[in-house]
């Protein structure tokens, strides 16, 4: 490897390294704590001092960071030889942090509701912009308490923003918090014979008359209703109001009788 080429690959390597930190400070993993567990990954098994060492932090700090990590389920402790060895826990236990948090954090979401300071009178409406604005107004559905969600699905939008491997997690959480669904969805825009009726998944199907496209994501739930547009539009819009919630809701089972089980 020439000169050249040996400075953009440490570019590259340094550039990935920032990402990863900027990543973990999201996740709360941010300053002695992120050095230390990039080390202790990196290594896999050493003594604490030789992490300590690598990720550039002081030895009586390194305890106090050790601790905080493995109470995070992030690391393991193991002595050998009378000496503390660490073990860095597969990175995927980030994802199950995420989901663990995603979980309390639903469980509590109706009394936090019961206690949100706003206004009756007025309605709320929230514009969200681009695919993780999608995403927000998707994961806001599993705040439905006490159920069933509601839902008319475009699965042709939906499969391409925000993607398949969003929805099955969106379906995953809300299995997890035993979340019913209640779906409505139209042949001519379905892609793929997936997502069916499913007691497993705690999903009703519908199929709703051939003269009606349903064009448009929405979902239905508590004082809310949510509309996921298309990749082409790429936008999530939320409106808590009773009186165009109490309409939608009554749409919707007006459709749902006319409709015909998959």
């Amino acid at each position: 490897m020439d000169k050249a080429a040996a400075l953009i690959a440490k570019k590259d390597v340094t550039e990935c390294r920032m990402d990863i930190e900027k990543v973990l400070n999201e996740l709360g993993i941010d300053g002695s704590r992120a050095h230390f567990y990039l080390a202790a990954l990196e290594l896999g098994d050493a003594p604490v001092t030789a992490i300590a060492v690598k990720a550039g932090i002081g030895r009586s700090n390194a305890y106090e960071v050790l601790n905080r990590l493995a109470a995070m389920g992030l690391v393991s402790q193991v002595e050998q030889e009378g000496k503390l060895h660490v073990v860095a826990e597969d990175p995927s236990v980030l994802l199950r942090r995420l989901e663990q948090q995603r979980m309390m954090v639903t469980s509590v979401l109706p009394d936090l509701h019961g206690i949100y300071n706003r206004s009756r009178s007025k309605p709320r409406i929230r514009f969200f912009q681009g695919e993780e604005g999608i995403r927000t107004v998707l994961w806001d559905a599993l705040s439905c308490s006490p159920g069933p969600l509601r839902g008319i699905l475009s699965m042709q939008e939906l499969l391409e923003t925000p993607g398949h491997l969003v929805m099955d997690q969106f379906i995953q959480a809300r299995v997890n918090i035993g979340l019913h669904f209640r779906v409505i969805r139209s042949h001519i825009r379905d892609t793929e014979a997936i997502w069916p009726t499913s007691e497993k998944e705690l999903r009703r199907l519908r199929y709703a008359p051939a003269n009606v496209p349903l064009a448009m994501t929405s979902l239905i739930y508590n004082d809310t209703v949510a509309f996921i547009s298309s990749k082409r539009e790429l936008y999530g819009i939320l409106i808590q109001s009773q009186e165009f919630h109490q309409l939608q809701e009554t749409l919707f089972e007006s459709l749902w009788a006319n409709s015909r089980d998959a």
